[in-house]
């Protein structure tokens, strides 16, 4: 089995982030969806006769460049159908794909990643998921539900992972150290850890950006706060359980068990290995990264993998993944939603992993192999139900950006916990959350 694993910065962007030209686009398409075209559009009904015609699709690579010679027999079960495979840099998708649909050229089927698809579904470009097309209730209910407005499905889930907490398992055991459930614990066996050599035991996400914000935002979520209302309108991020948050994030770096200086994103698996670091939150790919530095097998010989530590309000971490949608003004619906049916299938989305990488958004594909029984993929499943987008609004990247540029201030003393979150909420307020 061979697995094409991100290993780059746009990669990464493609798996956790949203671009922010993608903002002032978005809030300026609107949302014009009616109820009555949601029902007519849901109530389409799709048969079982083969796909036919040419179907034009965009993804996100390198996504994209694995999928021709994976549809291949899709094409050969449906020898009248055509499929146009336009992969796009992963960094440049969701700014290509909002001009198409601000210009009306759009694709029969896009791709769209879990944190900007609320947004693209927000434009109001996709058509509703006919009913009985797929079975809701069999994809995590995270991937599913982020297709869902006012009770109407836009998508189809592909792909779907949490992040987790990898552990140098070997210098676990060697020094008497549980892996750690809660905050306290975290804290502990760090400064265990710490005692025993390794000089910076917490690998945290230092980009101080809007990938820090999305690390702060989990954290937020294990404290019993949040950034954002549930309606969307307002930034929360000023509130008492987020101070109680941003103190115990604060005293990671202070404390000296995390540094502010780093690693950064793919320099935690080189740290990882020397035993600079040890314990990562981080998605499925990084054992795959600390096998390209320690050599094939080193992950399973020295790594563990558990749902993050819990805080005051219990367990919360990052979802990703990915999803399908059909556009209002394709030209060629019909074999667009078979696409996506047979690419619902479990045993489809299973060798989706086998030859890409990337985990199945149906659950029922958790239980074949190769996945079921790596030890180190049980920990992303049993986290996925506590997993959680950033908030999904189209203004995230850039709220998000200033959020981590505070949320340095305060690891490196230049502020406190109290200073930063009211900056943070003031200039938050001032750009909005592009939701009215």
């Amino acid at each position: 089995m061979v697995l094409t694993l991100p290993t780059s910065r746009p990669a990464r962007r493609a798996l956790l982030g949203a671009v922010p030209l993608l903002a002032g686009a978005l809030i300026l398409t609107g949302c014009g969806r009616t109820s009555e075209a949601s029902d007519a559009a849901a109530s389409a009904t799709v048969d079982d006769a083969p796909a036919t015609g040419t179907v034009d699709i965009w993804v996100g690579a390198p996504d994209g460049d694995a999928l021709e010679d994976f549809l291949q027999p899709f094409v050969e079960e449906n020898p009248d159908v055509t499929l146009n495979i336009r992969s796009i840099p992963s960094d440049e998708y969701d700014t290509t794909l909002t001009a198409a649909i601000a210009s009306g050229n759009v694709p029969d089927v896009a791709m769209m990643y879990s944190q900007t698809e609320p947004s693209m579904i927000a434009t109001d470009a996709f058509a509703a998921v006919p009913d009985g097309l797929v079975d809701p209730d069999a994809f995590f209910e995270t991937a599913w539900d982020l297709g869902v407005v006012d009770g109407v499905s836009y998508a189809v889930p592909w792909y779907s992972y949490a992040n987790v907490l990898y552990y140098r398992a070997d210098l676990f055991e060697q020094n008497g150290i549980e892996p750690p459930t809660t905050w306290d614990a975290f804290v502990s066996a760090s400064a265990q850890l710490k005692d025993a050599g390794v000089e910076y035991p917490i690998a945290t996400d230092v980009d101080w950006n809007n990938y820090t914000a999305q690390a702060f935002n989990d954290f937020a979520g294990q404290g019993g706060g949040s950034l954002i209302s549930d309606d969307l309108t307002e930034w929360t991020i000023d509130t008492p359980e987020n101070l109680e948050t941003l103190e115990f994030y604060a005293s990671l770096f202070t404390d000296d068990l995390a540094s502010a200086d780093g690693p950064v994103f793919l320099d935690r698996a080189p740290n990882m290995v020397a035993g600079t670091n040890a314990m990562s939150i981080n998605g499925p790919w990084f054992p795959g990264f600390l096998d390209q530095v320690g050599g094939d097998g080193w992950a399973a010989e020295h790594i563990g993998a558990i749902v993050p530590p819990a805080g005051p309000s219990g367990v919360a971490t990052s979802f990703g993944g990915g999803s399908f949608g059909v556009l209002r003004d394709a030209d060629n619906a019909d074999s667009g939603w078979k696409l996506l049916r047979y690419l619902s299938e479990p045993e489809v989305q299973v060798d989706w992993y086998t030859t890409f990488g990337n985990l199945p958004a149906v659950s029922a594909g958790w239980d074949e192999e190769p996945i079921a029984s790596d030890p180190l993929l049980a920990a992303v499943k049993e986290a996925l139900p506590d997993s959680s987008t950033v908030p999904p609004v189209p203004t995230f990247t850039q709220v998000g950006d200033m959020i981590g540029q505070q949320l340095e201030t305060v690891a490196r003393g230049q502020a406190t916990p109290v200073e930063a979150l009211a900056t943070m909420q003031a200039q938050a307020d001032a750009i909005g959350t592009g939701v009215e």
